[in-house]
């Protein structure tokens, strides 16, 4: 993979999760919905998607990149995927951004359009619609770029 395709994944990992959680977890693999540094919500197997509903936040996402479960069973099977380990919540999360049509603009290094046409996709984005807390442009560059990625 490639390291803008790396350095993505870290920034999104990083939006949706937090520095402080991921360090408090399988750097995030098994982060579930509501999770806080002070209060992780763990789950503790990989052989598929947790499906745990936070009924506060009516929702079931789960993992690095906060995937809902409806939508992991879905892409777990066109990707032939044997289980919700990390490998495969890496490429459940590049086949959503491919389908985005953001991985020429990753691979040139154009990460503002590519943020925004990932944004209706994961809720702490800029632009998306979920009335969520999102991150800023410049901080998601700034974890973008310590992740090694490199912008045009």
């Amino acid at each position: 993979m490639s390291t803008n395709r790396t350095a993505f994944l870290d920034m999104l990992a990083w939006s949706e999760i937090g520095p402080a959680l991921l360090a408090e977890s399988d750097n995030g693999y098994n982060v579930l919905v509501g999770s806080t540094p002070v209060h992780p919500l763990l789950f503790h197997s990989y052989a598929c998607h947790p499906n745990v509903l936070d009924v506060q936040l009516d929702s079931t996402a789960a993992g690095r990149y906060q995937t809902l479960h409806h939508w992991a069973g879905a892409y777990m099977t066109l990707l032939g995927l044997r289980d919700f380990g990390p490998a495969s919540q890496d490429a459940i999360a590049l086949q959503q951004i491919k389908e985005c049509r953001a991985l020429p603009l990753i691979d040139s290094g154009h990460l503002a359009p590519a943020i925004a046409a990932c944004a209706h996709i994961w809720a702490s984005l800029p632009g998306n619609t979920y009335n969520q807390r999102t991150n800023s442009l410049a901080n998601l560059q700034a974890a973008y770029v310590a992740a090694g990625g490199t912008l045009a």
